[in-house]
């Protein structure tokens, strides 16, 4: 159990070196193109890459740098896991950074060329 949570960390690291690069467009390619998406700040429902790219383009203005806090990753099927904890991310300017505590799960699916892909995204703030 412990290689599938660190495959899942090494998969929100590459997920986060993508928010780094401020290209919506490299962060929403990691979201199969049939994947859902319920953001921390919209209220909307997205779906597949375009709606990822969509709101990735404001989020990305905020400089986002993640950071897992709590995670627990439950195995789905044989390519299929469930990683979901809290994360904190650090938004803003240099000169103003600001923490927002929030609530994660990803569904992400291992792929043959041993990429991964995620299925399903929901993130909410903390109460």
């Amino acid at each position: 159990m412990e290689e599938i949570k660190e495959i899942a960390r090494h998969n929100f690291f590459i997920w986060n070196q993508a928010l780094e690069t401020g290209d919506q467009k490299k962060v929403a390619g990691l979201y199969a193109e049939g994947a859902t998406f319920l953001p921390t700040v919209s209220g909307e429902f997205k779906k597949g890459r375009s709606g990822a790219e969509e709101y990735f383009e404001h989020f990305l203005e905020k400089n986002p740098i993640g950071e897992i806090i709590d995670d627990e990753v439950q195995i789905l099927g044989p390519d299929i896991y469930l990683h979901s904890g809290m994360y904190n991310f650090e938004l803003g300017p240099d000169s103003k950074r600001e923490v927002v505590k929030a609530r994660f799960s990803y569904v992400v699916r291992l792929k043959e060329d041993g990429d991964f892909e995620i299925l399903h995204h929901h993130s909410s703030i903390k109460p």
